[in-house]
């Protein structure tokens, strides 16, 4: 068998164990049957490390054009064109199991003072009662750890047996005497034996570097020895805040470092043939946080791991905005069956997050029963791994046009809205609903007006007044989109019209007036053939619209399908995923099937905006909900974003209250990302994406942020709001918000 070496040009593999990883390069690694091949448009690499021939058998590829960085072809999930639940082993968290083999289970975390206990036992009953399988508590030193004896010693007393969970950060000694009395421990990798993330870059011979694990293992194993004796279950909950300095100078701070971090802790376990263990891979963005968990998993698929996943989008926040994150995040990877325990991470009581983690868990079980999905087909140009965004070709002003189309799609992400005849009688309220700004009772486009509008019925055509209303959205480059029917009837001057294939096939569309614009509403699925027709009109746009009670199949599937023959064909149409909800849908479930549905695949940079549809809920709703979504796939940003923890007894401060205070003061500031942490645990590294934070930094003291620096500590709680805004004006960054009209 020829062998031969490659050279350290070529990431992806290392030598410390003798697997194939994400990690960073090496001088030089031998291997065997060096292969390359080609499929579709794309090149790769099957690999065998030589030094163990037995399994580790992978194919790698570029994680996108021109990517330094290789990953395995291998998949990252079951089936990328049904819902197939990922095959995991169970692990037993006191009397639940949790895996492939049994429900998705879903958890919360108390926000009381661990040492309280009578506060806490409450807590835990409230959560038990709200149909919690599991409950998290906080315990970061020996006095909580002691108290957690009594709280399980009084559960137990009062008929409560709900599997309890210690969440540990810098403690391993705590983490060792809680273990004899709490059913599961969740270890911190970036800091249970690494010290806190001073943001420094270090520089590592390979034999420092190995010191450094046998560190980790000296300290991580006595835990993992007395998990087993004592038949708890273990997490390794990486946090994307929580990285070491060591892991991120190594790997950066990136889903790769969050994977191998894990990972480290996992092989110990490994070692001492213990397997009572689970991942998570959590962050505040929901496209970081899906990423690092396909990263995962396409590395467990390359060591043949089965085990299972905690889902969980930290610092997700309150509301809708939390909701929404979560839905993203989560439910993107239920959709491709990846999830066997989830936490839906909200500042608000503990119980409140129940409700929301159910639902989410019911749309990923449901869908994996059913198996939904589309027919087998081959994909070559979505980007699993990394944040590609295919954009579509936005409208261009064509030689003759009398109004401006330009303004019908948003180049960061559209939002368009479903309008009745109704509303167009009171023509102000209308502007209003639509968020443009009036100026003497006329509409003008501002930051988070909507796109382009739905009519789904044309005023008649002696309606002078609401055929005007439509004239004026028309002339602020709104565009205005109604069925081929309608136009044919009740022609209204510069609207795009919206075709079916069948339409288009049968040429009906061709005897509207030369020139005129054309919306395109597909399913999907249809036949390629069928699809064909695509490749002979200009469409403005397409609608991805796929009816929502149907069972078999997918809408991401489906989707996916459709973006795939797009791309193969040189189809640049921008693509709206439309989504009609049936009469009388809940708000959550409305949010969380939204996030789920057009999340999924907003983060994966397919989509251009999306249209919501549902009768009897607030147009208003549907509006802000659209530009959440939106901003939560990290595309158009209309608001303040804020990265909120849910509080824990960590906490320094009273989370919701201080939360609520900051946003009605600042939430009028789109573009800025403020951070509200409660105390420094994931402080400063999950405060990344934000530009300036607020954290706990002792009782009643608040430090201030910007980025992951410290400028300003030990602010008295009752100023540290003014000075929070204070920070923001002197970084130019503050605008007076607008005044009531």
């Amino acid at each position: 068998m020829a062998t031969g070496t490659l050279p350290a040009s070529f990431p992806g593999l290392k030598s410390r164990d003798s697997g194939l990883g994400f990690a960073k390069s090496v001088d030089f690694v031998r291997v065997c049957d060096f292969r390359k091949f080609k499929s579709g448009r794309r090149r790769f690499t099957v690999i065998r490390n030589s030094s163990n021939s037995s399994s580790d058998i992978a194919e790698l590829q570029p994680a996108s054009e021109g990517s330094p960085l290789l990953v395995p072809r291998q998949k990252y999930c079951e089936s990328i064109h049904k819902t197939v639940r990922r095959k995991t082993r169970t692990v037993m968290v006191g009397n639940v199991a949790i895996g492939s083999e049994h429900p998705i289970r879903v958890q919360t975390m108390t926000t009381n003072d661990t040492k309280d206990v009578a506060g806490t036992v409450e807590e835990v009953m409230r959560i038990a009662d709200q149909g919690a399988d599991l409950v998290r508590i906080t315990v970061q030193g020996k006095r909580e750890a002691d108290a957690c004896f009594e709280i399980k010693n009084s559960l137990v007393q009062k008929n409560y047996n709900i599997p309890l969970v210690a969440d540990i950060h810098f403690a391993p000694s705590v983490a060792l005497r809680v273990a004899e009395c709490f059913d599961k421990i969740r270890v911190n990798p970036g800091n249970f034996a690494d010290r806190r993330a001073q943001f420094e870059q270090l520089e590592y011979t390979d034999d420092e570097y190995q010191k450094e694990l046998e560190h980790i293992e000296e300290v991580f194993s006595p835990l993992v020895e007395k998990c087993k004796k004592y038949g708890r279950a273990v997490r390794i909950g990486t946090n994307h805040g929580s990285l070491s300095d060591r892991i991120m100078s190594y790997y950066g701070d990136s889903p790769r470092g969050m994977v191998e971090s894990a990972f480290e802790f996992a092989r110990i376990c490994r070692k001492l043939d213990f397997h009572n263990f689970l991942f998570s891979m959590k962050a505040s963005n929901p496209v970081v946080m899906v990423q690092a968990y396909r990263l995962l998993v396409a590395e467990m698929y390359v060591h043949g791991w089965d085990y299972p996943l905690h889902l969980g989008v930290t610092e997700a926040g309150e509301g809708e905005d939390g909701r929404m994150k979560s839905a993203i995040g989560i439910g993107t990877l239920l959709q491709d069956g990846l999830g066997d325990t989830i936490r839906v991470s909200l500042t608000e009581p503990p119980e409140k997050e129940i409700d929301p983690c159910r639902r989410l868990a019911n749309l990923g079980m449901r869908a994996a029963g059913l198996q939904q999905g589309v027919a087998p087909f081959e994909e070559k140009h979505r980007h699993y791994f990394d944040f590609q965004r295919r954009s579509g070709q936005l409208p261009i002003q064509k030689e003759g046009e009398e109004v401006d189309y330009r303004g019908a799609l948003h180049r960061d992400g559209s939002v368009l809205m479903s309008v009745s005849l109704d509303q167009l009688k009171a023509p102000e309220l209308l502007y209003k609903s639509l968020a443009a700004k009036l100026v003497v009772g006329m509409p003008f486009k501002d930051l988070a007006t909507v796109d382009s509008i739905l009519l789904r019925e044309l005023p008649s055509v002696d309606d002078h007044d609401a055929r005007l209303a439509l004239k004026r959205l028309v002339d602020i480059s709104m565009g205005v989109i109604t069925p081929l029917s309608e136009q044919l009837t009740k022609p209204l001057p510069h609207t795009m019209v919206l075709v079916n294939l069948q339409e288009l096939s049968t040429g009906a569309y061709k005897l509207l007036p030369e020139g005129t614009r054309l919306v395109v509403s597909l399913r999907g699925d249809e036949s390629y053939e069928e699809l064909e027709i695509l490749k002979d009109i200009d469409a403005t746009m397409i609608l991805h619209d796929l009816p929502f009670n149907e069972d078999k199949i997918g809408r991401v599937q489906a989707a996916r399908r459709l973006f795939e023959y797009l791309s193969e064909n040189n189809l640049n149409f921008p693509v709206i995923h439309h989504i009609q909800f049936p009469n009388g849908i809940h708000r959550d479930d409305l949010v969380i099937g939204a996030g789920s549905n057009v999340g999924a695949l907003l983060v994966d940079g397919l989509g251009d905006g999306l249209l919501l549809e549902a009768p009897g809920q607030d147009f208003d709703f549907l509006r802000d909900t659209s530009f959440n979504l939106l901003q939560g796939c990290r595309m158009r940003n209309t608001k303040t974003e804020y990265v909120s923890c849910p509080s824990c007894g960590r906490t320094l401060f009273d989370l919701q209250e201080i939360s609520a205070e900051i946003r009605e003061k600042t939430s009028h500031l789109p573009g800025v990302s403020i951070a509200i942490m409660g105390c420094i645990v994931n402080g400063p590294g999950e405060m990344a994406d934000a530009d300036f934070g607020y954290v706990g930094g002792a009782p009643g003291k608040i430090d201030l942020y910007v980025g992951k620096t410290v400028v300003k500590r030990g602010i008295a709680m009752e100023q540290a709001t003014d000075a929070l805004i204070q920070l923001i004006k002197d970084h130019g960054r503050w605008v007076d918000p607008p005044a009531e009209e």
